[in-house]
């Protein structure tokens, strides 16, 4: 990938790079990027070709500035079906968030059916038509095609979403890393309204029962309920193949409202 990455080392620690910013504060990063580095790590150091990571929760409660990372892991339990890992972000020394994974045992698909929701029918990535560039990314972190609804707009949002970073510099993203990446945009697709996105999450649970071929992950918004400031959104997720899992975010109502370029309404 040409465009710059996310991150670049720095001894056994990370820098990031101006483009991890988030969008609620110029001076704290986005919280993509929080998640995506602690899943690079996690995997990294503890990774298995024969395991799936089939769970990842990141808990998120201070805004990390740009000061110098470090990413502290533990073995929980390291079993012969089942490693369970957590991992610490810090920021400037200071714990920011946090991780709790689930990597499990592949094996074979038991006998019989079960029932499970019809996939869905959005056309792929190459027959959906490009967005307008302001629409397209917080400004360069991600690329998108939208399939029907936008963030904030009335109805159902489904879009497909393919990463044009790398995570750290010099080193390319993995099928994990890139849905964990896509895991927080989430709380924007299902939680943004038409006066724009007043909710921040605080943490985000991505489950997977397979891992993404491909470069463009699919996104279709399944839930969104709140009650005294407290919101919770639902995304299944997919890639060109079907469904892989979902992503679910909390989060809490943010007095200062993010404003959101406007919904593309041939896309409605």
């Amino acid at each position: 990938m040409e465009n710059q990455a996310f991150f670049k080392r720095d001894g056994g620690g990370y820098v990031a790079n101006p483009v991890s910013r988030g969008p609620w504060n110029p001076q704290s990063l986005h919280g993509r990027v929080i998640i995506g580095l602690l899943a690079f790590e996690l995997e990294q150091r503890h990774g298995n070709p024969d395991f799936v990571p089939a769970r990842l929760t990141v808990d998120m409660y201070r805004l990390p500035d740009f000061s110098p990372i470090e990413i502290a892991t533990r073995v929980v339990r390291d079993g012969n079906r089942i490693k369970v890992i957590d991992a610490e972000f810090l920021s400037g020394g200071v714990s920011v968030a946090r991780a709790t994974s689930q990597f499990l045992r592949r094996s074979q698909r038991p006998e019989g059916n079960v029932w499970t929701r019809p996939t869905w029918d959005a056309p792929p990535p190459e027959q959906v038509d490009d967005p307008p560039p302001r629409q397209n990314g917080l400004g360069g972190m991600w690329a998108m095609k939208p399939i029907s609804g936008g963030v904030g707009s009335a109805g159902p949002r489904r879009t497909w979403m393919s990463e044009v970073r790398e995570m750290v510099e010099g080193t390319p993203l993995t099928p994990f890393q890139r849905v964990a990446l896509c895991a927080d945009f989430a709380s924007p697709f299902a939680n943004a309204g038409d006066q724009g996105l007043s909710y921040i999450n605080s943490d985000a649970t991505l489950y997977i029962h397979r891992e993404p071929v491909g470069e463009w992950i699919g996104l279709e918004v399944c839930d969104h309920g709140a009650t005294d400031g407290v919101a919770v959104g639902e995304c299944w997720l997919y890639d060109t193949q079907g469904p892989i899992g979902s992503a679910t975010v909390a989060a809490l109502a943010q007095q200062r409202r993010m404003q959101l370029p406007p919904a593309d309404a041939s896309k409605a």
